[in-house]
């Protein structure tokens, strides 16, 4: 495809970066954009994995056993289905289904802290204020949100889940709560698991309950006559309260969350604990035709005593990541699934003195899988020692925009907010071309 400036976009670009050597590369990268969204999308649906507290590159996808002690730790690397690329020891399974995914090892950014990596990682947008560790911020709409924005909810579930609770940054902003996530607490191993506004409360009929929704409704009426101002903060709480009472009378909800009537094989495959049952519940809710999931995974911030929590955690994480991208391939699903997993950011490259390591961010690596996205590749590299991307340097803004890309989403969109201020998606909306197929 050819791509032609117009005289629109060489006024927005300004004088500036042509005289400033930039113009060429400016129209590239647009041209490169429009490329990509005019590739047919093939994801129907996102699950995105978020590690949070940001997982080591070192520990899982990025091993360096030529480097020092100090920076290579206790691990020992381990051979995968492509030749010449490694693992860490306790990622055996995905080791053997590189096939079906890929890994980026390049993307960096300059956010070190937990509040500020995780907007920009959730968002694709910069925090513009100095934002701290825990913060929970939202200066933008997050990926979900978006998603939920542009692509809508199917029959009687939401658009957006997030289990078992919501990211720091994770929320709609401007967009507003109808595309804030609907969370799904609660462990779904657990015998007899229901999820909080889908099912009734059993003291609760039927008849009481529809005889409560009338007079509530009535109520409601009667306010909205009081108050009929725009800026009515209750319409928020109003648009949950219709969410909550539409999941209860779903009979596609109650049948995505009935996580009990999975064969125990497939349930086993998971793995019988908390994170391998909410992979499989997003699994179910693709499958029903939710666009976006967020799996959300604490306890990734391993200052202290890195190496045995990993011994402990990483073979389940392993096992059931590796689940979730076979059984969707096994299914016929993962050509339409977009699968991915990622935290804020990595970790330093000097193991500290209490056997941990630190928020990093100039390295890390992000499994991508299914949506089209090409297995058996690594994108992009770190040096030698770990320390930085420095082969095929990535952005957030980069990863960002090959998720909207693969949805069908063009991320050099512009978003209005409700006092009619004009924001892009994305600022740099060029997705990474390996992963587009």
């Amino acid at each position: 495809m050819s791509f032609a400036p117009s005289r629109r976009d060489c006024l927005q670009l300004g004088l500036g970066t042509f005289f400033g050597g930039g113009l060429v590369a400016s129209l590239r990268a647009r041209g490169l954009a429009a490329e990509a969204v005019n590739t047919p999308s093939k994801a129907k649906g996102c699950i995105l994995v978020w590690q949070d507290g940001g997982p080591s590159h070192y520990e899982s996808f990025d091993p360096k056993p030529n480097a020092p002690a100090e920076i290579r730790g206790s691990f020992t690397p381990i051979a995968t289905r492509l030749p010449g690329v490694q693992f860490s020891e306790h990622m055996t399974k995905l080791a053997g289904v590189l096939d079906k995914f890929s890994v980026v090892r390049s993307i960096r950014h300059n956010q070190g802290n937990h509040g500020a990596g995780n907007h920009y990682m959730m968002t694709g947008a910069p925090p513009r204020v100095p934002v701290g560790c825990g913060a929970f911020v939202s200066f933008h709409p997050s990926i979900g949100s978006v998603v939920s924005h542009e692509r809508g909810a199917p029959a009687g579930l939401p658009a957006y889940f997030s289990t078992p609770s919501m990211s720091r940054s994770g929320g709609a902003n401007f967009l507003g709560a109808r595309h804030a996530p609907f969370v799904v607490g609660g462990d779904p191993n657990s015998v007899g698991f229901r999820v909080r506004d889908v099912a009734l409360p059993e003291t609760l009929t039927g008849d009481r309950f529809l005889h409560r929704c009338e007079i509530r409704a009535e109520v409601d009426t009667f306010r909205k006559e009081l108050d009929k101002t725009a800026a009515d903060p209750a319409v928020s709480l109003d648009e949950h309260y219709q969410q909550a009472y539409d999941l209860m009378n779903s009979k596609e909800a109650q049948a995505a969350f009935d996580i009990a009537k999975e064969p125990d094989a497939t349930r086993d495959k998971f793995g019988r604990n908390p994170f391998g049952q909410r992979c499989l519940l997003a699994r179910r809710l693709v499958e029903a035709g939710v666009p976006f999931i967020t799996v959300y995974d604490g306890g990734w911030d391993d200052h202290v005593g890195l190496f045995e929590s990993y011994k402990k955690k990483m073979p389940t994480w392993d096992s059931s990541m590796a689940a979730l991208i076979s059984d969707l391939h096994d299914r016929g699903m993962l050509e339409s699934t977009l699968v991915i997993a990622l935290g804020e950011f990595g970790r330093t490259p000097q193991v500290n003195k209490n056997s941990g390591r630190d928020h990093w961010s100039n390295a890390m690596s992000v499994l991508f899988a299914g949506g089209g996205t090409p297995g058996g590749q690594i994108i992009g590299a770190t040096d030698k020692k770990g320390y930085a991307a420095v082969q095929r340097v990535l952005s957030p803004e980069n990863f960002v925009s090959t998720i909207y890309t693969k949805l069908g989403i063009d991320p050099g969109k512009i978003l209005y907010t409700p006092q009619g201020r004009p924001t892009h998606i994305v600022s740099d909306h060029t997705p990474i071309r390996e992963l587009m197929g």
